[in-house]
C-alpha cells in the first residue's frame, strides 16, 4: 500500500497552481506546505506532493479517478492550464478491457494520468451449470 507519493518541479510556484487546478477535477485539494513543497489530499491523508529540485528527472503518477467524467475533466482542465497532451482520454484495452484514461505531460515534463476503472468492460467469466 502506498501512503504518499510525488514528483519534483523546477517552477514550485507555477507547479502548485497547475496542480491545485488539475488535481480538483479528481478530489484533491492542497492541504499544506513546507518551503517549496506542497501536499494534496484526497480523502484521509496528505498522499500526493510536489517539491522543488533544481535537477530532476521527470517522473509518472496515476490518480484513480472515480468515473469516467472526472477522467475527461483532468484532461480538459489540464491542457487549459498549460499541459501537454500525452494520450487522450479513452479506453486502453491493451492495459485492461476497462482502463479509462488520460495522459498529460505537466509543466515539468511529467506524465501524469487519470484513469478509472470501468468493471463494466469486462466479461464475467461462465460458470458450469451443476
Amino acid at each position: 500500500m502506498i501512503a504518499h507519493t510525488g514528483v519534483y518541479v523546477k517552477k514550485y510556484k507555477s507547479a502548485k497552481a497547475f496542480y491545485t487546478k488539475v488535481l480538483a477535477t479528481v478530489g484533491y485539494k492542497l492541504s499544506m506546505e513546507f518551503g517549496e513543497a506542497a501536499g494534496f489530499v484526497e480523502g484521509g491523508n496528505t498522499s500526493f506532493w510536489i517539491g522543488q529540485k533544481k535537477k530532476m528527472m521527470p517522473g509518472h503518477v496515476a490518480f484513480e479517478a472515480k468515473n469516467k467524467k472526472q477522467v475527461d475533466s483532468f484532461y480538459k482542465v489540464a491542457m487549459k492550464n498549460g499541459a501537454k497532451d500525452n494520450g487522450k482520454p479513452g479506453y486502453r484495452p491493451d492495459y485492461w478491457p476497462g482502463y479509462y484514461a488520460a495522459f498529460i505531460l505537466d509543466t515539468e515534463g511529467n506524465n501524469i494520468e487519470a484513469v478509472w476503472f470501468d468493471y463494466s468492460k469486462v466479461k464475467k467469466p461462465r460458470t458450469k451449470k451443476q
